[in-house]
């Protein structure tokens, strides 16, 4: 699907102060977006970004400091660490 939308040119301006691509740009932050609120899934974002591969998206996510790592993980490895080092 192709969607178009308007934008004044000095906010595209300021998305992309070196002109790079605006299209891009935006595709790239619905995608963080979507992902973040959990609209969207991580292989949704392959497939709406164009990558070919599951690192190609983490790597992107990475990059935009969106990570997949929750409190209740970090409770986990908190306990497995905790576990190993009393042995």
């Amino acid at each position: 699907m192709e969607v178009r939308i308007n934008i004044p040119d000095e906010i595209a301006a300021q998305l992309q102060p070196n002109g790079g691509d605006i299209s891009r740009k935006l595709l790239e932050m619905a995608a963080l977006e979507g992902y973040k609120s959990e609209e969207l899934s991580a292989y949704q974002v392959q497939q709406m970004l164009g990558f070919q591969t599951r690192m190609e998206v983490d790597e992107f996510l990475k990059q935009h400091e969106v990570y997949d790592y929750t409190a209740e993980d970090l409770a986990g490895d908190r306990e497995t660490l905790r576990k190993l080092f009393s042995q």
